[in-house]
Order: structure tokens, then C-alpha cells, then sequence
């Protein structure tokens, strides 16, 4: 049966827009400019490379050397092979870890090239985030410091060395505070070089300062339980999830761990077993989680507290003092059915909170103790220490500071100065210490305030470890030697305190050996070797318990009820302003890597810059548009940014992103945006992401660089999507296939294809939206970065897009006109559906016969090959694709001066795949199904005399999918996972009444929907 829901990408969609209409009439926004290719200003000029290199300092000369040095001190060791020399054209894997999260990291002719998951790492399982995706391209960035600085010249370590070792002398002798401030530790090694150089100097103290604070979870479990831990969260092992604020698909805590978890409860193992979880989210913005949830129930920031203490009562039968109903009505009554269904699944669901205020996490403690969660979804003896910041100790340092009782501050992957919410306070207070060192890479905010910048390596150069959970062990080995004259954080300290053991690879080993490996079973150099080889050791788990909450609720509830009241928006012009991490940037750390800027932010789909999410009913009241600027206040401090009007978003209330507004960080990301981490404000022990904002128009206007209606179908039907309940009733019913159960009449011959047919299914109820496969394929098939104006022209070039459509939640109504939505439009409440949409490598593949010059032409294993050489640029198949995802090259990307951005240098040919070809200027080009991967799969089977298994091959969007929503494969092998998948009731192709046969199945969204609380 066809649904009856409207499906949109975005207003201009929705409502016709003229400016929507003017640029969807075309094919393309513009013309190819021929004139200024004929008139000589066009491919035939001549680009002032040089001296475009030589502004921006890139050069070839250092990374070359790294990668071919013959030997490096001491042997990293291959994943699975040792080879006697690096091979040309032959790629070697190295284990490694990103944050914690254990990597293989593929390197070409000895330079790192692409980042892939570790098969057995607890954390992704294989997969990856898109920041560790496009972590392997910080490596190259030129605008690392290339030497130590000294008082603000470039310098020696042997001048550094003295002067630090000078310095701390002295302030030894005088007794005064030593502290090193860095983003936590959750390193082995690293606690115990820190330790090395306290010996020395006894007044030493680590600060663990995080931009992103989870302090109120720590403390209130703290206080509730005696145990100041970050609990290890299990969503597989919930059947009801309620989340107030927490993107833990997104942002928190660690989202690629609880994707996978999420999903497993969600996926077509899981409905074929005819299980489904139920996820309700509560939140103000759109976050991608709420975007996943079943039911989404828009809640301002004022009134989280009090729903929390609402829900609470409904589960417990008291009242809680403060108590009263929301003005939203449909939250007051989503908060007494969420507790109903919370009752029926006691022990098997988990409630979360994203805030940071301590009172309200205890409440969360409380509900989840009465429930029964504790030992089963939450677990507080196998805590994870990804982040053990304390706001008030970070608070009373500055204090220390200002008092002028420290004498030496070490920064360590820490930027206050720009990420703490008073920037001003930290400089006053630095002046007042004598010594200040950065290990920053670069000169950032905080390391310009620094006597000493000591770069540190980037962790491709490193060696180290990593433990982010009990019992959890990751290595960090490097993959090259150092590119430029830096050297680790933790070798400083062994140098600077004068430890018996300087070099620090030995101090790991050391430490391994005596320490850890015991404790896996290994030992000695074999031991150590093999823990290079796999990469991480896994103990023994302490028996999870359960835990009784048994504090008095009464006072806490009074200190939620003032916070509300603080919060609480109360004038026309005023707001509840929340601030947030995007999943692309996070807190701003990688606001310089290109591939990361160009990621399309999963819910708004733009690129390049923040901007202030408002609600559209809201907007309509203050006369405001898309693209108008307004200025936001709070306190002291205001920032101007462009309007995105967000469908979902609560009343009153505006979100903005952080992690923007960067001052130092680089050629790409300086001056992108706007700093939102001063709205951050200092309150009952912990630093608060939600306040109290007035807003006012500046006149002014600004033109977002946002993807999602670049590319319009018309109107077709698309999206495929159905209730569990119904599913169970029939899982077929919403497949839709039956649609095109009439006569079909082809223009193509059919051939077989006796070996290998090439096909994929991508579960619609598995995809998130994170966006890690479009980086993956950035990093695999070198697609260019094009920068801000040419998105805004409609020229991003990423081969895969997720594309977000947003349907309303009619209730009964029916509807099939476009007039009928206009009636009951409602913004507030909408669902959404994420779509990875590719070439689908038809068949019958309408590109193919319109190509004048058969650039694109038909594999006989049922890909659509592009032949980039025959390719003359007519456009013809981009036009003739229903798909719209061919890009044309409008430039030379990787030889053009105009793009001001780190892929147009020498540098970057150290980063490309050289199995992919880059393209160039006026030639067409679209997802290969990583071609190039299938052919070095078919090899190693032809080599190995025997045919391709299943799982030999995964493409790069496949490999790094979190949530597994991506499998590619032979359908010929009827065992194979793709061809399973292809056979579920499920699985319907996109735009099949056009029979051009697509390669590509979807499976249809599922949700598990109450209909009393959607």
C-alpha cells in the first residue's frame, strides 16, 4: 500500500518555493563557461602554482623524507603480515588507536593513506566515525609547526630543553604549583610519565579539563551511589530507551559503541526475530538522534528538569515538591504513556540525560534505579573513563592562577582559551604565571599565550596506548616517521624530569611488559609483538551489580524547579538558547581538516558554517527568514549568525552549534563561523550548554552553503516506511512492489552474468544519518574538496549523500494532495528518514545510452563503469540520471589556485589512493562501487586459486558504517549477506516503475510507534 505521508528534504521543497522551482528547472544552476575555456582564460591558463605554494609554505620534502627513510628506531608491526620491505603497489595495515578505539591503518610506499576499523575492536566492531575518517588527513596539514618555538621565534629542542629544564629548576626550588591541564587522560603510559615527572617535581598536578563536560553524571553518581564514575551504558540490552537531550547517536559520550548497540535491537536480524526497541526522545533542537527516534516529543530546555521530575512521579506514585503540569500539552501526556511503558520493561530500558546539572542527573539515577537498570543497561563497575573532567577543579585552577600560586602550566590537547567560556579570565590569569608551554601542532589560541610550543606528533607518529573502559587496552603505534621536528607530550615530560628512561617507545614497552601484558596471558618480546600485531588486549570484566537509590529527592527537586525558572524565556524577544556538538566538528578540534568542513551536518545538511536553528512558527512571529542574521546576547556576550529555520525545533527556543569561530587554527578553519562556547555559563559545579538569550535582527542577510534541495525528484515516491505493528501483521505491505505489477517493456538486451553480479542493500532502519560513509569515500576515491561558494552553487562533489526528507505525523488524517498538508501542516512535529543515496549502477542504466562518446558504459559483473579519458563533459548522463548523482568536475580541483583550502598542494599526493585516478577539469564522475577493491579482491582469490567469498570485498562506505546499514556483495552466492538481505519482505528499489533495474536495494523504515504518544 502507498503511503499516504507527504515526503519533503526542506522548505523550499515543501512550499514551491520560486527560488526552489527557478533552480530545479534545469539540470544544472548554470551553463558550462565555454566562452572562458575558448578565450584562453580557461584550461589553457596557466595556474600560479608556485607562488600560491610558496604563500602558503606547502611543500613535498618533509613527508617524503618520513615515508622513505629506510628504517625507523624501532619496527612497527603489520596487521596479519610482516614484510621483508614495503612493496610498491602493495598496501600494508598497521594497528593503531583513534581515541581509544582500536584501527588498522592502511599505508602505501610508507605513508598513511586511509583509516579503516579493526574487525576486533569492542568499540565499532570495524567500523568508524567520520572524524576518524578524516583523521588521516590532519597527518599532512601544512600548517603543523615544523620546529619547536621559543618566545614566539622557531627554535631547537636543545634550546626548549634548557630553557624548560631552567625554569622548572627554579620553580622547584620555590615550591610553587606545577599543573598540566590536558583533555582527559585515559592512557596507561601516559598516567605514568605524567607520575615520572610529579616524582621530580612533587607540587606537579594533572587537571583533566574537558570542552565538553560530563561532570554532572560523574558527580551525581557520585552522589548517589558513592562512585564517581562515567557508567558504561548498554543499549542493546533495552527495550524501552527514553533520552532527554542525550544525542548518544550522534555525540555523546561514545556514539559509535551505542550505534551499534542502538541498532541491534532495530535491524532485520532483529525484526525477522520480531523484536523491536522503542526509542522516545525528548529535546529542544533536532538533534540526529531525536531525528532516529520512534516518537520525538519537542521539549524546552526550561522544562527537561520538570518532565524528569514528572516521570519520575508517574513511575514512583509520589510528588515530588515543585511539581506541575508542562505547557506543552503533548509532553505532559508523552510523560505519563513513556511511564507506563518504562513500568512494563523494568530491568530491560534506559533513560539518559544530556544535561550537565548534577540535580537532574541524581533524578536520572533515581528513575533508573527504580526501574531496575542498574547491572543490566547500566553498568557502574565496568565505568568508561573517556571523560573524567572536573568543572570545578578546572574552576578553582584559574583561581590558583589568578592568586599567583602557580608557576608552571603544561597544555596538553586542551584550548581554554578559546573553548572556555570565559577566554578573558584564563588569559588574566596566565599572565600571572611564569611558565607556560603548549604541545600544540600548531600555534593555537592557547599556545599563543605560551612562552614554549613543544608540537607534539600527530598519533600516526606516535607510539602509546589507550584504555577508555575497564578492562578495554588499545596501542598506538606509528605508521610514519615524524613528518616534521616535533616530539611526543610524554617524552618532553621524561626529558624535562629527568626519568631514567628518556625515549619513550621504551617507556611504553616497559610498561607493557611489566604491567599489562600479565594480564592478557603474554609476555616477553613475543608478547609484545603479538600485541602489536592484533593491536588490543581484552581482561576479565568485574560481575556488573545493581544499585539502590536512597537519597532524599525533596531538595534536589527544589534545585531543578530554580534552574527551570532561570532558564525559563520571558519575553517576546527572549529565548532558551542550547548549544551543541555536531557530529562532523564535535568541540572544534578538528575545525582545519577540509573533509570534516564539507560534511553535510546530518539534520540541517550544511556545510562550512553554523547559524541559529529556530522554530518556524516562532520565526513567523517575529517576522524572521531563512537567511536573516541575528544577533544573540547572553550576559556579556554576542555573536551574529545567519537563521536556519528547523522543522522540530521547540517554540521560543534557538540551538547553535559549537566548535566554530576558531581564531588560530589554520588556513581552512580560521574565521569559519561563529565561537558559541562563551554562552557556556559556571553553575552549581558544573558548566551549563543551556541559557537564557535575547535576540534581535541585524538587517542583515547570509546565504547558508546547505545541500539537501540541490537535487529534486519531483514529487516521485521514494521513501518506503511502515509501524511494527503493521510489519508484524504483514512485512511485505509496505515494500510497495506490488505497484509495478503491470506489463514492462525494455528497450535493453539481458545477458547473464555467471560469476559476479555486484549488488547492494542499504536498511533504511539501520542508517543514522552520521554521515562516516560519505568521509570514507571522500578518503578512499580522492573526491575533492570545493569549498563554501561552490556548494552554495550546487557543486559539492561526495559521491554518496545522505539525503534527509522530513514527513508530518498526520494521526488519521489522509493525505494525498499537497493542499491537504498545507491544512495540517505542523513543523513542530515532524519525523524524518535518512536515505544513503548513490549511483545505483542500473541495468538498464539511462546514462549509458545517452553518452555521445560511451564514457559510461555496462561491466559485464553488473557495474556502470566511467572511462574518465573518453569523457568530454556534455552532461547528457547527469541529466538522463533520475537519480541525480553524477558530479561534474567544474575545475581542476587539485591544480587551482583558487581553491584556497590544503588538498590543492603537493601535500595532498601523499594522501590520495593512488589505485583511483583523480579527475579533472570538465569530466563527470560518480560512485565506482569501489572498483578498484573488487579487482584487488578478485586478485587475491585468483592468486589464492579460488573464486571471491563473501566479505572478501566491502566497499569504503560499507566498511565504515556503524550500524551495518550497508552490505555489498555477490548476489550470484546465494549464501551471501547481500543476497539475504535482497530477499526480505522489506527490500524495494528506488524509482522501479522507471525499470532501469537498479543495483542498489532498500530495505523500508520500520518504527515502533505508540500511537498515544506519536
Amino acid at each position: 500500500m502507498e503511503s499516504n505521508k507527504k515526503y519533503w528534504k526542506g522548505l523550499e521543497e515543501l512550499h514551491n518555493s520560486t527560488e526552489f522551482i527557478e533552480l530545479n528547472k534545469g539540470e544544472f544552476a548554470e551553463p558550462l563557461p565555454i566562452e572562458e575555456v575558448l578565450s584562453g582564460a580557461g584550461l589553457s591558463a596557466k595556474t600560479p602554482r608556485r607562488d600560491f605554494l610558496k604563500t602558503l609554505g606547502f611543500g613535498v620534502g618533509a613527508v617524503t623524507l618520513a615515508a622513505c627513510q629506510k628504517v625507523p628506531v624501532h619496527k612497527s608491526i603489520p596487521y596479519l603480515i610482516k614484510p621483508e620491505e614495503v612493496t610498491p603497489s602493495v598496501a600494508n595495515y598497521y594497528t593503531s588507536s583513534y581515541n581509544g578505539q582500536a584501527i588498522l591503518v592502511k599505508t602505501r610506499e610508507g605513508r598513511p593513506i586511509k583509516i579503516e576499523g579493526n574487525p576486533d575492536d569492542l568499540i565499532g566492531k570495524g567500523s568508524l566515525s567520520a572524524q576518524a575518517q578524516a583523521s588521516v588527513l590532519d597527518l599532512y596539514d601544512v600548517t603543523r609547526l615544523q620546529n619547536p618555538v621559543l618566545n614566539g621565534e622557531e627554535s631547537s629542542w636543545e634550546a626548549v630543553d634548557n630553557f624548560v629544564i631552567r625554569e622548572l629548576l627554579t620553580i622547584g626550588a620555590g615550591g610553587k604549583k606545577i599543573r598540566i591541564v590536558a583533555s582527559t587522560v585515559h592512557s596507561p603510559s601516559t598516567k605514568d610519565a605524567i607520575a615520572s615527572f610529579a616524582a621530580k617535581y612533587p607540587t606537579t598536578k594533572l587537571i583533566n579539563y574537558d570542552a565538553i563536560s560530563y561532570t554532572g553524571i560523574i558527580q551525581a553518581n557520585q552522589n548517589s551511589f558513592g562512585k564517581a564514575v562515567l557508567p558504561h551504558y548498554h543499549f542493546e540490552k533495552a527495550d524501552v530507551i527514553v533520552s532527554f537531550s542525550a544525542d548518544f547517536l550522534g555525540t555523546w559520550i561514545s556514539p559509535v559503541e551505542f550505534m551499534g548497540q542502538w541498532v541491534s535491537n532495530r535491524n532485520n536480524q532483529s525484526l525477522q526475530n520480531k523484536k523491536m526497541s522503542r526509542h522516545i526522545q525528548f529535546e529542544a533542537g533536532m538533534s540526529m538522534t531525536g531525528t532516529n527516534a520512534d516518537t520525538r516529543v519537542p521539549l524546552k530546555p526550561s522544562e527537561e528538569g520538570l518532565a524528569i521530575i514528572n516521570l519520575y512521579n508517574a513511575l514512583s506514585g509520589t510528588t515530588l515538591p515543585g511539581s506541575k503540569p508542562l505547557s506543552n500539552k503533548s509532553a505532559d501526556t508523552a510523560v505519563v504513556l513513556v511511564a507506563k511503558e518504562l513500568l512494563s520493561a523494568k530491568g530491560k530500558s534506559l533513560v539518559v540525560c544530556g544535561c550537565n546539572d548534577v540535580a537532574i542527573q541524581v533524578l536520572v539515577n533515581a528513575i533508573n534505579s527504580l526501574l531496575g537498570n542498574y547491572g543490566t543497561t547500566i553498568d557502574l563497575d565496568n565505568p568508561s573513563y573517556q571523560y573524567a573532567g572536573n568543572d570545578a577543579e578546572f574552576v578553582e585552577f584559574i583561581n590558583e592562577m589568578k592568586r599567583s600560586e602557580v608557576d608552571a602550566v603544561f597544555f596538553m590537547d586542551t584550548n581554554p582559551v578559546y573553548d572556555y567560556f570565559n577566554s578573558k579570565d584564563v588569559k588574566e590569569a596566565l599572565a600571572k604565571v611564569r611558565l607556560k608551554v603548549s604541545f600544540s601542532d600548531r600555534v593555537d589560541e592557547t599556545a599563543s599565550v605560551c612562552q614554549v610550543v613543544a608540537p607534539a606528533h600527530h598519533y600516526l607518529e606516535s607510539w602509546g596506548d589507550d584504555n577508555i573502559f575497564a578492562g578495554y587496552y588499545t596501542i598506538v603505534q606509528p605508521t610514519i616517521n615524524p613528518v616534521y621536528n616535533t616530539r611526543q607530550f610524554e617524552e618532553n615530560l621524561l626529558i624535562w624530569g629527568e626519568s631514567p628512561v628518556k625515549d619513550y617507545y621504551t617507556f611504553v614497552k616497559n610498561n607493557w611488559e611489566t604491567k599489562l601484558l600479565p594480564s592478557a596471558g603474554l609476555s616477553g618480546q613475543p608478547g609484545w609483538e603479538t600485541l602489536l600485531q592484533k593491536g588490543l588486549i581484552k581482561t576479565a570484566d568485574v560481575a556488573a551489580t545493581s544499585y539502590n537509590f536512597s537519597r532524599d529527592l525533596n531538595g534536589v527537586a527544589q534545585n531543578v524547579i530554580n534552574r527551570s525558572t532561570q532558564l525559563m524565556a520571558k519575553g517576546e524577544n527572549n529565548v532558551e538558547l542550547q548549544i551543541y556538538q555536531t557530529i562532523n566538528l564535535g568541540n572544534g578540534k578538528k575545525a582545519n581538516n577540509p573533509w570534516l568542513q564539507e560534511l553535510p551536518d546530518s539534520v540541517s545538511k550544511v556545510t562550512w558554517d553554523n547559524f541559529a536553528a529556530v522554530s518556524n512558527k516562532y520565526a513567523e512571529k517575529l517576522g524572521i527568514k531563512e537567511g536573516d542574521v541575528l544577533k544573540v546576547t547572553s550576559g556579556d556576550y554576542s555573536i551574529e549568525l545567519p537563521v536556519l529555520l528547523q522543522p522540530g525545533q521547540a517554540h521560543q527556543t534557538i540551538s547553535i552549534a559549537l566548535g566554530y569561530g576558531r581564531t588560530a587554527s589554520g588556513k581552512v578553519g580560521t574565521g569559519v563561523g561563529k565561537n558559541a562556547f562563551p554562552f557556556h555559563v559556571f553553575q552549581n559545579g558544573t558548566f551549563q550548554s543551556t541559557v537564557s538569550a535575547n535576540i534581535s535582527t541585524t538587517g542583515s542577510t547570509y546565504v547558508l552553503a546547505q545541500t539537501q534541495t540541490h537535487h529534486s525528484y519531483e514529487g516521485r515516491n521514494i521513501i518506503r516506511e511502515t509501524s511494527f505493528g503493521k510489519y508484524l501483521k504483514d512485512p511485505s505491505s509496505a515494500n510497495g512492489r506490488h505497484e509495478t505489477g503491470h506489463k514492462i517493456y525494455s528497450l535493453w538486451n539481458e545477458y547473464d552474468r555467471p560469476q559476479y553480479n555486484w549488488v547492494m542493500a542499504i536498511d533504511l532502519n539501520a542508517c543514522t544519518g552520521c554521515g562516516a560513509c560519505v568521509a570514507a569515500c571522500n578518503a578512499e576515491n580522492n573526491v575533492p574538496v570545493v569549498g563554501r561558494d561552490e556548494v552554495r552553487r550546487r557543486r559539492e562533489m561526495h559521491w554518496i549523500r545522505i539525503d534527509r526528507y522530513y514527513s508530518f505525523k498526520e494521526g488519521n488524517e489522509v493525505v494525498t494532495e499537497e493542499r491537504e498538508i498545507n491544512k495540517l501542516e505542523d513543523l513542530d512535529n515532524v519525523s524524518v528518514v535518512y536515505q544513503p543515496m548513490l549511483c545505483q549502477h542500473c541495468d538498464h542504466a539511462p546514462c549509458e545510452t545517452v553518452c555521445p562518446v560511451l564514457a559510461t558504459v555496462h561491466s559485464s559483473e553488473g557495474l556502470n563503469y566511467m572511462a574518465y579519458n573518453r569523457c568530454v563533459g556534455t552532461r547528457y548522463c547527469a541529466n538522463n540520471c533520475p537519480y541525480k548523482v553524477r558530479r561534474f568536475n567544474w575545475f581542476n580541483y587539485w591544480n587551482d589556485s583558487r581553491f584556497d583550502n590544503y588538498l590543492n598542494n603537493e601535500h595532498v599526493q601523499l594522501v590520495l589512493n593512488p589505485d583511483v585516478t583523480t579527475r579533472f577539469r570538465g569530466v563527470m564522475e560518480k560512485c565506482s562501487m569501489c572498483v578498484q577493491r573488487i579487482q584487488a579482491g578478485k586478485l587475491k582469490a585468483k592468486i589464492d586459486q579460488r573464486i571471491v567469498k563473501d566479505g572478501d570485498i566491502k566497499v569504503a562506505c560499507q566498511q565504515t558504517c556503524p550500524t551495518n546499514a550497508i552490505v555489498f556483495g555477490n548476489v550470484n552466492d546465494p549464501d551471501s549477506e547481500v543476497a539475504k538481505a535482497l530477499k526480505s519482505e522489506r527490500t524495494y528499489y528506488v524509482l522501479e516503475e522507471l525499470n532501469v533495474q537498479p543495483g542498489i536495494g532498500y530495505q523500508v523504515k520500520v518504527r515502533n510507534v505508540n500511537e498515544n504518544v506519536a
